[in-house]
């Protein structure tokens, strides 16, 4: 019997298959440096862990609403408050099962059969897939570094259809951690508008922007929806926790919908994030976003040094997106030679759009110096 006609559409991540392959390698002895996977190296800080196995130990182990413990989106709510000057009340909030979930209620609730909505080529790849999931599709925008990969209003201006529902956008973006000025957010914010459409913002990567502090697209309209995430800046991958602030008159929808697809959320992650926003943590947390600046700062010289072209030095996140045309014109292979003949593991661009996606890797600055030097070291014997 066949599968369903839309799994020719799903493609396979391919930060998984390089790190799948990796680790096979490293089973079988080889030192394999993984600058692939947009995971923070550090294990989640001791707070959070602490507060996860005493609400084990209290018994907090049933289901909770499908909005979430009302006292985490209390917190959320009061991290808006102090680290953006924002008052988002907590009623507009909705705890989800990692950004994943986030992105797939925003899918279910917004897209009809045929419908699409812009987004940036290159762009995290599942975004493109979840809205496949609900029969809607990705127009895929190229933008290259004259717009530093982002969603201009121009671009919207240029190709919203009458298909069109919306616009996606990421900042900080993955892969090039490329940030969008509040201004920018406002443009976009208002072309959509106009349109009668949605804007999304993808904001998983605030608490990790090095330059300036990146703007929320929360300061300039209440009809946004915005997706964040317990995995990056807070360290919290594997607890599986992410968030949504949606419209007032949206949220109600929204939670019928998670009520069906997920039922809850797992109750420890969420008792062991309201430690996220304590003092004590932030401390630790911010510790390590000055440890990912520092490598950042380290990495992108050297691998311009080498020869990549790299236009901008990313504002956040935790890639650099480089240009590898001097050495080849096919990314893919690229990679593949590096993590089997050279023990480097890095992303190729294909797995984030079409547009030079050839020409293209990722970078993930999330290991320790030491690997990074040996990284730059085994590059520049290969290369040069």
């Amino acid at each position: 019997m066949p599968f369903s006609r839309r799994m020719d559409d799903i493609e396979p991540f391919r930060v998984v298959e390089v790190l799948t392959r990796a680790k096979q390698l490293e089973a079988e002895g080889r030192n394999i440096l993984h600058l692939e996977a947009g995971e923070p190296d550090f294990t989640t800080a001791e707070p959070i862990r602490l507060a996860g196995a005493k609400a084990l130990m209290d018994g907090h182990t049933g289901y909770t609403p499908a909005a979430g413990i009302p006292a985490l989106r209390e917190a959320i709510s009061g991290y808006y408050q102090t680290d953006y000057g924002l008052d988002i009340a907590p009623e507009r909030i909705m705890v989800t099962a990692g950004a994943s979930g986030a992105l797939l209620l925003i899918a279910a609730l917004l897209m009809d059969p045929g419908k699409s909505m812009l987004m940036t080529d290159p762009g995290y790849p599942c975004n493109r897939h979840f809205l496949r999931l609900v029969e809607g599709h990705a127009q895929l925008i190229p933008v290259g570094a004259e717009d530093r990969f982002q969603l201009q209003a121009r671009h919207l201006e240029q190709h919203w259809q009458q298909q069109t529902i919306g616009a996606m956008v990421a900042s900080p973006a993955n892969p090039t951690g490329e940030i969008l000025s509040a201004e920018e957010l406002e443009a976009l914010y208002q072309i959509c508008a106009a349109k009668g459409g949605y804007l999304v913002a993808d904001e998983i990567y605030h608490g990790l922007d090095y330059d300036d502090h990146a703007a929320s697209i929360l300061a300039h309209t209440d009809q946004a929806f915005v997706i964040n995430s317990f995995s990056k800046y807070f360290g919290m991958t594997g607890w599986r926790l992410g968030w949504l602030v949606a419209p007032q008159n949206a949220v109600q929808e929204m939670e019928r919908l998670a009520q069906n697809l997920f039922i809850s959320l797992s109750t420890p992650a969420q008792y062991a994030a309201l430690s996220c926003f304590k003092d004590e943590t932030r401390e630790i947390l911010n510790q390590r976003k000055a440890i990912f600046k520092q490598r950042r700062d380290f990495l992108y010289p050297e691998l311009c040094q080498l020869g990549f072209n790299i236009a901008n030095k990313p504002a956040g996140g935790l890639y650099l997106y480089a240009d590898i045309s001097r050495f080849s014109n096919n990314s893919q292979q690229f990679c593949v030679d590096m993590l089997e003949q050279h023990g480097i593991a890095l992303t190729p661009g294909v797995d984030f759009g079409r547009h030079l996606a050839d020409r293209h890797v990722r970078f993930a600055y999330t290991t320790g110096m030491e690997k990074l030097e040996q990284a730059v070291e085994r590059l520049s014997k290969v290369l040069t």
